[in-house]
Parts: C-alpha cells; structure tokens; sequence
C-alpha cells in the first residue's frame, strides 16, 4: 500500500479535487466528506489492490490513525460527540460527484470534466523529471521521453448482462464487445463491458529507458470503437504543453478510418507526433 503522504501529495498536485468540489451544489449544510478525501479513499483503495467498491473506499478511510481521520474529517465532533464517517455519507458524496462528472445523457464516453480530471491525475503521478515541457515561447523545458505506446484491453462490467432483446441492467452504458481468447481458435470471445484505452511511456527511439508509466486512459463503452474514442485524449496533451513523440500502436489501430488515427497524429503541426505500427 502507498503511504498517505505520497497519494496525497498526487492529488493535490492534479488540482483536480478543488476543481470537482466547485462543481458540486453546496447546502446549508456543511457535508463531513470532502471530495479530496473521498478521491484519497479512492487511491488507497486502489493502491492496496482492493476491488473497486465503494465499501472499500470507507473502510480505507476508516481504518486510517485516528489524527488523520481527524485531519482529513473522517472523524468528526458533532454535538453529540466523535461521529465516524459512515458509509451513507460515502455513498452521498460519491453520488454527487457522479453526476456532477456524468453526462445527461450517457452515451457510454466520458464527459469532457471527468477526462480531465482522469488526466490530470494521471499527470500528477508521473515524476518531474520524467515530463518534458513546452514553454509560451515554444521552448523545451525537459530533455525526456515523450514517446507512448497504446493499446486497448476489455474491462467486464460489474454488472450482469440484460435479458436478450433488452436493455435491463444495473450498468445500462455497458455494451458486448470482442476480445482475444487465449484459445487456439480463431473466434473472438464476447464479453459485457468496456474498452480501457492506455498510453504508457517508452523510451524515445535511441534514447535513455524509461519507466513505463500510464500518461493517459479512457474508458468506452463496447458500443465505440475504442480507437477513435482515444485519439482525442492524446491530441489534447500539446495544447496542454505536453509534447508528444512518438506513437507507437500494432495493427489495429491502423486499420482502422484514416481520419479516426492515422491523420490526427499526422498533421504537420510541431507540437503533434507521428505514429508507426508494431507487431
């Protein structure tokens, strides 16, 4: 499990809990729960390779020394005396800062604030001196490594599939999608659920190894093709100073629409890579 002080110290460096908590209606009210501590339950959750329950979450926060649930207002003094932060309480703040990240309408793709915020976090996790930045003049900031590789992977849902000819079930954004078995067959295996989209770091070509770490992610339902519902997320980085090298991706990325990859990631601007195909 990563310490308390490093998870926090990766959220506060994204900006991204300010950002969400300005988004949320406030009462009369003050709520316990703080969207900076309900994300750090999330991280700590996450990071001891617990499931990703919301049940989880809480009792990672209430299993924290009792001055640092003090610190973060997961324990709190109420005129009865000490209230520990219960799970409706949880539950009620998650539930805000779903809808405030969701769509009115969902389409199984992210809103453009949850992307950002899923970036920015992402962001906040690699090293300094790992990131190669681009100043208002255009000058290179960092001599580091700018090149990704990306790929996709299928990602069930936790919910049950619907009743054939229905659309019935817990998680309504899920769609059937096709993977890879590890049979030897040629047939696609079905599943329920989504399309996790990656970019991780690789080491320029000829140039010093790098740590392969996530720089950008999505999550599509399996009713989009995963790639175009990706290009976006990496054609965003340059105009937030992130410079990109190169991208590297196997064959199902280029066979897919030119102007869905190929062309984005080939535009003659300086401050957008070029792409080649592995494997």
């Amino acid at each position: 499990m990563i310490a308390l002080p490093a998870a926090e110290g990766v959220l506060d460096a994204s900006g991204i809990a300010p950002r969400i908590e300005a988004l949320l209606p406030s009462g009369a009210r003050r709520r316990q729960l703080a969207v900076r501590t309900l994300l750090l339950g999330m991280l700590l959750a996450l990071a001891d390779g617990r499931p990703a329950h919301l049940t989880r979450v809480h009792k990672a926060l209430a299993s924290l020394p009792e001055c640092e649930q003090r610190r973060l207002g997961v324990l709190a003094d109420w005129k009865d005396g000490p209230h520990l932060l219960s799970y409706r309480q949880a539950e009620y703040t998650f539930g805000l800062l779903a809808r405030a990240l969701g769509k009115d309408e969902p389409d199984g793709l992210p809103s453009r604030e949850l992307q950002r915020a899923c970036g920015g976090l992402l962001e906040a996790s690699v090293p300094e001196e790992l990131k190669e930045r681009v100043s208002e003049s255009d000058t290179l900031l960092k001599d580091a490594g700018r090149s990704l590789a990306v790929d996709w992977s299928d990602l069930e849902s936790f919910s049950r599939p619907p009743p054939r000819g229905t659309g019935d079930c817990a998680d309504p954004e899920a769609s059937w999608g096709h993977r890879r078995n590890n049979l030897r067959r040629d047939e696609d295996e079905l599943f329920f659920g989504y399309y996790l989209s990656a970019a991780i770091m690789v080491a320029d070509e000829q140039g010093p190894p790098v740590p392969e770490l996530a720089r950008r992610m999505t999550l599509s339902s399996c009713r989009h093709d995963p790639v175009p519902a990706f290009t976006p997320v990496l054609t965003a980085m340059p105009a937030a100073g992130i410079p990109l090298g190169d991208v590297l991706a196997d064959s199902g990325y280029a066979h897919r629409i030119p102007g869905n990859w190929a062309s984005p990631l080939r535009r003659p601007e300086p401050s957008l890579p070029y792409w080649y195909e592995t494997g």
